[in-house]
């Protein structure tokens, strides 16, 4: 079998079914695209297809889609139904806070023999696709899922010892050394045998509120979601501003980069498609002798992997989203400020060019990678804050946030990667801006308050002397404000917590060694720090945001306040020059953090484990909650690849990552496939047997990609 192939998983009736009266259901998610779908083309072989859309947003937990996402969504599934039924099929759509259990109820209105869907590799959607299969399994219902997302598979890429790439430059010298290319595209299918749908009627999906149409309105001005737009932008791109990409990518002002990511976000693009015609291109200008062209697709090619990588991280360490890869850092102390996160999201931080990129984020839902790094860069060296807030900001403002995409770059900004950067660099936003934006033009636009000063000044204003601020109408502290944090205060701070940091680390692991109960004991123990609860932005250049879906019994808004006391975290006293305290009370309830996920005590539709599947069987997606799952070998059968078979973790307790924390993350599968070749695709979790004690760890500095963007 070639690469990538797709086998029958055991149900040879569906591949030689002559009679085409099978039906099948094709579950669409993050792969809404009619062309290279693999579950879309194996429910058109198999017979009669009903296609299927489920939003069912609460089972997301924190991460419930933010504005700009949810209007992209709706965009792209109306091109989707209008591209469907151009084939002879339509769009089902249903809302549900039961993804399994609508499953079941669509299963029993049509009929359907089958179920086909896509890989997604969050812990969420492996978990409870999992239990989807083992679900609809009992049933007698054959259930197949294909790679349509990465252009290898997470177990496919693995070190001489069959073990996972602990850096990024070892992942992607080995993507590119693979013995065989990716799968080519598939073509869209010709037409589509639609099944009888008449009892399975669609529901009418709401994704904005009144207050954000206005909003969303003007996102349609600059973006245009769909499978059939995400060509045309990715042949513009690659017969256009690719050649100069190797650079253009570092400037900021200007479209300099390929703009796709939402478009591969939401599955509207194949990445496989992506990587096919970028090689071809490359080839030509080989051909040609053309070094800047190939220079150019190497740093794009090298930005698709990044993105592989991401996938292959959060397959591989499923807690990339909620604690650091490196256990020392789960010790340091993030400062708890309410009013400089506060300043941060609003653009008022007194740093030209990291408040520029915050007012474009919340004017656009997006940012240019360059300044994605600068924001976080500067939230977390120079704030402080938790990296985790400002990685739920990114996921609720911007039109391409991805949860693996994201996790990995905030990892990286934090140093809490092997090969991220380090914790004590950190980056002057002056010296970034002259970099990034060297006449300013990017700060001019989106801070127009300082659009008159001139590009000496433009990324320093506090420098500048009195007779140029009054010239250019900036009065500091008024219409513009003083630094809010200056750097030489944060570079000694972070040098205290960093002590700090290291002091409890070597205390915590003394007490382990010496087997003793003094200490903090494992840092699995120490709780996160809580997403601040919803605040409004309040200044005048920017509109008062709510993110409320009318019809959800439960209310999901952007922010929420920290809540926390701990030992670890450090309440700042200093106050800031711009008064950006919040007037308004807060009227609902935080998402809570330990939610019980016995199924039979169903509390709230929101809750979003308990209501996927029932009878304890997915857990809450912390560390305490997932290392209780153990799944059955016998209910499933395994095959090569794409044989029928959701992939899922798999653990090995005898072969610990060289890197990682292993005692959070847990997963090690190279040494598992080699005893067990025959589960390549399919792999079983199962918890591990002892714990990790916490370790320093050296920081391989010699590799800083670019994870954010």
């Amino acid at each position: 079998m070639s690469p990538g192939s797709s086998s029958s998983g055991g149900n040879s009736g569906i591949a030689n079914n002559s009679r085409g009266d099978t039906i099948s259901i094709v579950w669409f998610r993050r792969d809404l695209r009619v062309e290279d779908n693999p579950a879309l083309a194996a429910g058109v072989r198999a017979g009669y297809v009903v296609t299927v859309f489920i939003w069912a947003p609460e089972e997301e937990g924190h991460y419930y889609p933010g504005r700009v996402s949810r209007w992209w969504l709706s965009q792209s599934l109306r091109h989707l139904d209008s591209s469907l039924r151009s084939l002879g099929s339509c769009l089902v759509t249903k809302r549900s806070f039961d993804t399994a259990a609508t499953l079941v109820d669509i299963v029993n209105f049509t009929g359907a023999t089958n179920l086909f869907f896509n890989h997604l590799y969050d812990p969420l959607s492996l978990v409870r696709d999992h239990r989807i299969k083992e679900l609809l399994t009992a049933r007698g219902i054959t259930v197949r899922s294909f790679n349509a997302d990465l252009l290898y598979e997470p177990w496919e890429v693995a070190d001489a010892s069959g073990c996972p790439f602990s850096t990024f430059e070892h992942f992607l010298n080995k993507c590119l050394s693979m013995p065989y290319d990716p799968a080519a595209p598939l073509l869209p299918p010709k037409k589509i045998a639609s099944s009888d749908v008449s009892r399975c009627s669609s529901d009418t999906l709401v994704f904005e509120d009144e207050s954000e149409k206005a909003s969303n309105a003007l996102l349609s001005r600059a973006w245009s979601p769909g499978w059939r737009n995400a060509d045309k932008l990715l042949s513009a791109f690659i017969n256009g501003p690719l050649i100069d990409y190797s650079v253009n990518r570092k400037k900021a002002d200007g479209a300099t980069t390929s703009l796709l990511s939402p478009h591969l976000h939401f599955g509207e693009l194949s990445v496989r498609k992506v990587f096919h015609l970028v090689r071809i291109k490359q080839l030509m200008w080989a051909n040609e002798d053309n070094k800047a062209g190939e220079e150019s697709v190497n740093w794009f090619l090298r930005s698709i992997i990044l993105r592989e990588y991401s996938r292959y991280l959060s397959f591989n360490h499923p807690y990339s989203h909620e604690r650091p890869l490196l256990s020392h850092l789960r010790f340091f102390p993030w400062v708890v400020d309410q009013n400089h996160f506060k300043a941060w999201r609003q653009g008022r931080t007194g740093y030209p060019l990291v408040d520029a990129g915050m007012r474009e984020l919340w004017a656009t839902g997006w940012l240019h990678d360059r300044i994605r790094v600068v924001v976080s860069s500067f939230f977390v060296k120079v704030l402080q804050l938790p990296w985790r807030w400002g990685m739920k900001y990114f996921w609720d403002t911007l039109l391409d946030a991805d949860l693996e995409s994201d996790a990995l770059g905030w990892q990286y900004i934090s140093g809490t990667l092997p090969d991220g950067r380090e914790l004590d660099r950190i980056d002057n936003p002056q010296f970034e801006g002259y970099k990034f934006d060297p006449h300013g033009e990017y700060v001019r636009r989106w801070l127009p308050e300082l659009s008159r000063l001139p590009t000496e000044w433009i990324h320093h204003p506090w420098d500048a002397p009195e007779s140029v601020l009054q010239a250019a109408g900036v009065e500091l502290g008024s219409n513009y404000p003083f630094p809010i944090v200056h750097l030489s205060a944060a570079k000694q701070r972070l040098q205290e917590a960093l002590a700090e940091m290291w002091q409890i680390e070597a205390t915590s692991r003394a007490a382990m060694e010496n087997g003793t109960e003094e200490g903090l004991g494992d840092s699995s123990d120490l709780p996160l720090i809580e997403f601040p609860q919803e605040t409004h932005m309040e200044t005048d250049h920017e509109p008062t945001r709510t993110n409320v879906i009318q019809t959800t019994p439960r209310r999901y808004l952007d922010q929420m306040v920290p809540s926390i006391t701990s030992s670890f975290v450090r309440f700042e006293e200093e106050e800031i020059s711009v008064d950006i305290e919040s007037t308004e009370q807060d009227i609902r309830a935080e998402v809570p953090i330990n939610l019980n996920i016995d199924a039979q005590t169903r509390e709230t539709p929101g809750q979003f484990v308990s209501q996927v599947i029932t009878r304890n069987t997915l857990p809450q997606l912390n560390h305490e909650r997932l290392q209780h799952i153990e799944f059955s070998e016998s209910s499933s059968t395994y095959t090569e690849r794409d044989g029928g078979l959701v992939p899922v973790w798999s653990p090995s307790s005898s072969n610990r990552s060289e890197y990682y924390d292993t005692n959070e993350t847990g997963i090690r599968t190279g040494a598992y496939l080699q005893r067990h070749p025959q589960t390549r695709q399919m792999l079983n979790w199962s918890p591990l047997s002892t714990p990790v004690s916490t370790r320093s760890w050296e920081v391989d500095n010699t590799v800083q990609p670019n994870a954010i963007g």
